[in-house]
């Protein structure tokens, strides 16, 4: 899985990142604003191997940035500059950045970025996730996984046999864990979008497996992202 770390104030770019984002399920996103401080601590936290960041931004001093970056973090991650600007990409390029894109973003440009870097940095997929209670290791395949409930400070992974596994973290761990096409619809469900056979925006549910899950209007940007993923590979019919 690929860390990446979106540095941005403009809500409409990095919502456009990350739909675009969501067809390479290598990769996880994360945003944080324009602050340098604390972009640095997220960097340092997460160490992302993928960056996109504003080259606009007059928040951040980009010298002194990036040499903290390099004396704190033993890999330089892959950065992709933006700007409004065409004329900054020699500046970017001087920087060591390994990407310009200018903005507006097109779906296109992204697409076409985050293609190159797969290309350049293939990632082996996730199979399986372990669980691990004192010295019980469980392991899961990814893709049996159906949803995940919050129970307290549990969660319960409901897998595709029926059966029930509990895990003594929070929902938010498994959030920050689990490949993209896992997504939090609710503030106590996680679900696999591709095990999802109906969405009714309605009654605000999921079904899967049999299964009505909730979701909140906070999450709604998740499920618009789920309906868009799930059907461009399929055959509509209008009623």
């Amino acid at each position: 899985m690929v860390n990446c770390l979106i540095i941005d104030d403009a809500k409409n770019t990095v919502k456009l990142i990350k739909a675009v984002g969501f067809d390479f399920p290598e990769i996880s996103f994360i945003e944080v604003n324009e602050n340098q401080e604390e972009a640095l601590n997220i960097i340092l936290k997460n160490t992302p191997e993928l960056i996109f960041l504003n080259f606009d931004s007059i928040k951040i001093n980009f010298a002194e940035f990036l040499l903290k970056i390099h004396q704190c973090i033993t890999t330089t991650p892959y950065f992709i500059a933006l700007s409004s600007i065409q004329g900054k990409a020699f500046e970017a390029y001087n920087y060591d950045f390994s990407d310009f894109l200018v903005k507006p973003l097109t779906e296109f440009s992204i697409r076409k970025s985050l293609s190159r870097y797969i290309k350049k940095h293939p990632v082996k997929q996730i199979e399986t996730i372990c669980l691990k209670s004192y010295k019980d290791y469980q392991y899961l395949n990814i893709d049996d996984i159906l949803y995940l409930k919050a129970d307290n400070n549990t969660t319960d992974f409901h897998m595709a046999d029926g059966s029930v596994i509990s895990a003594y973290k929070t929902l938010k761990v498994f959030e920050n864990l689990l490949p993209q096409f896992f997504l939090r619809i609710h503030k106590s469900y996680i679900v696999n979008k591709n095990s999802i056979s109906r969405i009714h925006y309605g009654k605000h549910i999921c079904i899967i497996n049999e299964h009505k899950i909730p979701f909140t209007k906070t999450f709604l940007a998740n499920i618009d992202l789920i309906n868009n993923s799930l059907s461009k590979n399929t055959m509509i019919a209008l009623n």
